[in-house]
Order: structure tokens, then sequence, then C-alpha cells
């Protein structure tokens, strides 16, 4: 057997036939935690300082969707999954007082449509369907991918280019088929293979996002209104 270095040796201490030390358990994990700290940190400056215009060119492509009464319609599988619920949910029930819910449609939220399609013609075609079903060509399309790769999310944007529709995606790693597609007007790519960090940089994206976005609407306030009603009509 190849001989374990000594850190290593340290952290798995049964495979040597040693007595693992609480004291250096203490020690290995208390150096774990500040190292993934300080990576989250350098993950996430260093994807703010590379993206920071094209934050602001998505927020505005957002801000106009809904100025002009549109909705924004959300996706993503496993734990991306759980990203594109939470920013629905930041639009639609804003915590800051004196901003306006807006229309965001999560189309992850209906288990008995996934499956049905899913089982029915595959899981290309979860999205794709409930963008026939609910889109309009003033809507937009975000999606979140922490590879870039998924196949329903790129059927998605395929369909929403068809549809003339917004779209933004949040990916990770080299972008994969996302960014190289062509599909996506807006994409911000997280440059790391984890996917923890990738996660962790989504999420204070679309808390970045939804904060511009209510900055530029504030002086459309009126016709917002308007535009909302009309929709709610």
């Amino acid at each position: 057997m190849k001989k374990m270095s000594k850190p290593l040796e340290d952290l798995y201490p049964f495979l040597h036939g040693k007595q693992k030390s609480s004291q250096s358990d203490l020690a290995s994990l208390l150096t774990s935690i500040q190292q993934k700290a300080a990576d989250s940190v350098r993950v996430s400056q260093q994807f703010f300082t590379d993206n920071a215009n094209e934050i602001i060119a998505a927020s505005k492509a957002i801000a106009n969707v809904y100025i002009n009464g549109g909705q924004i319609l959300t996706m993503g599988n496993g734990g991306s999954s759980c990203d594109a619920s939470h920013f629905a949910v930041e639009f639609q029930h804003p915590v800051t007082t004196g901003r306006p819910a807006l229309p965001a449609f999560n189309m992850v939220m209906d288990t008995a449509m996934l499956s049905a399609v899913a089982n029915d013609v595959g899981i290309k075609h979860i999205y794709v369907r409930q963008l026939d079903a609910h889109a309009g060509k003033l809507d937009g399309l975000i999606g979140f991918s922490t590879s870039g790769n998924s196949e329903n999310l790129i059927a998605a944007f395929e369909k929403a280019k068809k549809m003339d529709l917004v779209t933004l995606g949040l990916t990770g790693g080299n972008g994969g088929e996302m960014l190289t597609s062509g599909l996506v007007d807006h994409c911000l790519v997280v440059d790391t293979d984890s996917i923890h960090r990738v996660q962790e940089v989504h999420v204070a994206t679309y808390h970045i996002l939804w904060d511009l976005v209510h900055t530029l609407l504030a002086d459309h306030r009126g016709l917002l209104t308007t535009n909302l009603k009309e929709v709610d009509e």
C-alpha cells in the first residue's frame, strides 16, 4: 500500500492501526472550516468582480420584462431546483416593505406535471411543455445548473429562443452548453469545479438581482402597477 502523507495519516489513523487524537481531529476540522470559508469568499469575490456588468445587464433585462407586463419563469434540477423555487419566492413575496410582489412562475413546483411529462415523453421535455402552457412573448426564463449541461434546461432555452423570451442562466465550471449554445442572453458562470461554491454564489447573485431589479423599477412604479393589474385580469 502506498504510504499516506502525514496530514492524511492524521485524518485516517485507523488505516495505520492508530487511535485518532481528539485534539488532532479538532485541529483538522477547524482547518477545514477555515479553508472552505476562505475558498467561498475567494470564489464569490472573483465572480462578482468578473461579472458585475453582466449582472447589471441581467437585472435590466428582468426589470424590462416586468415593465412590459411579463413574468419570469424559473427552472432547475436537484439542488438547483431549490434555487429556482427560491428565486420565484423572492419576487412573489418581497421581504422589504414597499416593494411590490412580482409575477414569477416556478416550473419545478408541480410534481404531477413533472412526473407525467417525464413518464410519458421523457425528462428532457418537463420544462418545454410548461413553456408551451404558461409562457408568453413578454416573459423571461431563468435556469440554474451547476454544470450548464442539463438537457432539459437546454431544451427549454431552445424553446424560449423560438418564443423570443428573455433568457438568463446561472451556471458553474466552464459554463457548459448553457454558455456555448448561444441560447442564453445573459449567462453568469461561477468559475469553480466545486458544486457547493457554485450554489453559494448563485444564492448571493439572485438576491442581488432581486434588489437591483426593484431599484430599477422604482422609477416605473406607476406603469408597473398598471401592467401587473392587466396581467391579473
